[in-house]
């Protein structure tokens, strides 16, 4: 019995949490006014970087949403306020624009370096709880993120405050990245080790077979030298080519099963004569991802990647794809 009424009060508790933090955020879509649109002008505007800084819990959201503006187009890093004032403010430069965290918007650390960006003459955003604080008084424009209450029953640790001021940051890199026609391409950029850098960024080229890797028979041999061509390579087919090395055909594995059903000598059967004539193929120049989508299309699980001659310049397969993130 008590075992399940602890368990009821977890639940409780978890959700007064989640129920004090949804408020909190909600009440930002009042808070979104002038000044939310002045800082986005602030921000588009600048020729240098967004320096974020903030001390503490504050300090850990900066960084996160330092990180968001850099990854969606608006150049930024992370100064944490108590190194600031030992040398770290000389990573600030006049092309730059500082954003400041401070729930109260009296943090010593964060105060210590006003006379500083003062005298550099940079924007100032501050990001607070508090419109009369010392911070919001200093600041170029003023964000206003306070909370009704932190989910923090001892109203204590920074918890629906530190929510409010996340999401604010993220509607400033969100905004940004519209106002800019920040693409999936651009993303692609930043993330070049992620799934999307890969889907957007890796071309056939980068990944397909080449050279002596790529399977090849001439048209006038015999499916048995066809065969060994695709053992050795291993990739489930072999490209026909002419002697000028043009593509004239493909021989997979389905081909060898129809042939078998037909009782063909493999010893005797010229591959042109069970081969797949017009294959389809693709150039060396296309993204990765859209070689799948025609592998999906097709139904097939292998390209021949050809040259403006319809020379053989490559081949692909499903495999491929796969160890290279793409599917």
């Amino acid at each position: 019995m008590m075992d399940t009424l602890q368990d009821q009060n977890l639940k409780a508790l978890a959700l007064a949490v989640i129920k004090t933090e949804t408020e909190a955020v909600s009440a930002l879509a009042s808070k979104i006014d002038d000044a939310f649109v002045q800082a986005c002008h602030l921000m588009f505007n600048c020729k240098g970087r967004i320096v974020v800084t903030g001390m503490g819990k504050s300090g850990h959201i900066a960084g996160k949403i330092a990180a968001t503006l850099a990854s969606t187009g608006t150049p930024a890093f992370f100064v944490h306020s108590g190194e600031a004032s030992h040398g770290d403010l000389g990573m600030i430069t006049q092309q730059d624009v500082v954003l400041a965290l401070s729930n109260s918007g009296e943090t010593g650390e964060v105060l210590t370096i006003l006379p500083i960006i003062k005298r550099i003459g940079v924007p100032f955003i501050a990001m607070t709880g508090n419109p009369n604080s010392a911070l919001a008084k200093f600041a170029t424009v003023h964000l206003n993120v306070a909370v009704a209450q932190e989910a923090c029953p001892l109203g204590l640790a920074p918890t629906a405050s530190t929510t409010a001021a996340l999401v604010m940051g993220d509607a400033l890199a969100v905004s940004l990245l519209e106002v800019k026609g920040f693409t999936r391409d651009d993303f692609a950029l930043s993330h070049p080790g992620g799934s999307l850098g890969k889907r957007l960024l890796l071309m056939v080229n980068d990944i397909m077979h080449q050279g002596t890797e790529m399977p090849a028979v001439i048209e006038n041999a015999f499916v048995s030298d066809a065969l060994l061509e695709m053992t050795e390579k291993k990739l489930g087919m072999t490209a026909i080519i002419d002697h000028n090395k043009q593509v004239v055909g493909v021989f997979t594995d389905g081909d060898l099963r129809r042939m078998l059903g037909d009782n063909a000598n493999i010893q005797q059967t010229k591959i042109s004569a069970v081969m797949t004539p017009s294959c389809t193929v693709i150039k060396a120049d296309i993204l990765a991802v859209e070689a799948m989508k025609i592998m999906q299309e097709k139904k097939i699980n292998a390209l021949l990647v050809v040259g403006q001659n319809n020379n053989l310049v490559g081949a692909l397969n499903m495999h491929d794809l796969v160890r290279a993130g793409i599917v």
